[in-house]
């Protein structure tokens, strides 16, 4: 028994189908299969040769009949043995790959004139927190699209475009002067190959329009400003069935009012009293996620360091969230009482002992490594 897929659903028709459907089907599974638009893609291949097989057949009335009747079996008892390779196809259907690529030998497989098209790139600002933890935001484009109407062929629908008769399809034409040739566009087709006689009214035989597009972005945690996202296929339409290009999203992160950024770390001031640098205490410390308490030691200096592990931004390649860094920044305070004066002074005063006494003994020491 045959294990080849029904001719119909191969190309997506009804049984009941005319020729004029029937083609434009075709038309639309050779476009999407082409071995051009999908190079080393093997299962793109054989999808392609399955449609031209399918179309070959239904296409003629007396196949079309007998695979009606009898079905793949019957093809085969009748003889008919498929395609033996592109070239077959190329040479059977050529007049439907010039319409769709503008092919220029006239039945074999040409060059093809297809061209991607243009990337894209976007600018976006996001807020600290939107980078730290992803989002998803859409952004809206204005960018060349294929013309629905003529389904990017810029030509008016029911008509084809014809061969350039200029440069005879190839593009471009020669020019000699003495011992040398030069070739050059061609200033009738521009290089395409082709002509359009009838144009377009949508698009005025360009093939494509200039639409505004809205695209949704996904924003993965920990972007960080010069981040680069690519999104395959959302650039500017290709022409003459060239693929798509890409749209590139370029991330800046917008400055946090209480955190900084290292890396995966976040850095941040914690501004405490003297005293409470002196006595220790227990204080409430914003993170990325909410509060946190910090014990601050007995007699912690100014700059000291603290640190919450695993309190930071997650990594792009690891995804392990970095720490929250805390530098002490002790405050002097100010308007004081009298009452607040006084016992700064005799604590002052106690301090100042202190270090006098302290002096004393540097000196002491310095002198008597001096005189030895």
């Amino acid at each position: 028994m045959s294990t080849k897929r029904d001719y119909y659903e191969v190309l997506g028709v009804g049984r009941d189908i005319d020729e004029s459907a029937l083609k434009a089907a075709y038309r639309k599974q050779a476009l999407k299969y082409h071995p051009d638009r999908n190079p080393d893609d093997k299962q793109a291949e054989e999808k392609f040769k399955e449609a031209s097989e399918a179309y070959d057949v239904l296409r003629d009335p007396q196949k079309r009949q007998i695979y009606d009747q009898y079905g793949h079996q019957g093809l085969e008892g009748s003889g008919f043995s498929g395609f033996g390779g592109f070239d077959d196809i190329f040479s059977s259907f050529g007049s439907i790959f010039e319409d769709l690529f503008g092919f220029s030998n006239g039945g074999g497989r040409g060059r093809s004139r297809a061209r991607r098209g243009s990337d894209l790139r976007h600018d976006l600002s996001l807020s600290f927190m939107e980078a730290a933890f992803g989002t998803e935001t859409e952004i809206e484009l204005n960018k060349a699209e294929a013309c629905t109407t003529c389904d990017g062929s810029g030509c008016e629908p029911g008509t084809s475009p014809e061969t350039c008769s200029h440069c005879q399809g190839s593009g471009q034409v020669s020019r000699s002067q003495g011992f040398f040739t030069a070739r050059t566009t061609c200033p009738r087709c521009q290089g395409n190959g082709r002509s359009i006689p009838h144009p377009c009214q949508q698009c005025r035989g360009r093939g494509q329009v200039v639409a505004t597009k809205k695209v949704s972005v996904k924003i993965p945690a920990g972007v960080d400003s010069g981040s680069r996202l690519r999104l395959t296929g959302e650039g500017e339409a290709g022409t003459l069935g060239g693929p798509t290009g890409d749209l590139y999203v370029f991330i800046n992160v917008e400055a946090h009012e209480f955190f900084k950024r290292d890396n995966s770390d976040v850095i941040c001031q914690v501004p405490i009293s003297f005293v409470q640098a002196a006595l220790g205490d227990s204080i409430t410390v914003p993170t990325l996620v909410g509060e946190k308490t910090l014990k601050i030691p007995k007699g912690t200096q100014f700059g000291d360091v603290f640190r919450f592990r695993g309190e930071g931004i997650a990594s792009l390649r690891s995804g392990r969230r970095g720490d929250q860094i805390m530098q002490v920044i002790i405050k002097t305070p100010t308007g004081l009482t009298k009452k607040q004066e006084q016992l700064l002074k005799d604590f002052a005063a106690l301090e100042a002992d202190k270090i006098s006494t302290k002096l004393k003994n540097i000196f002491k020491g310095a002198a008597e490594k001096a005189a030895r």
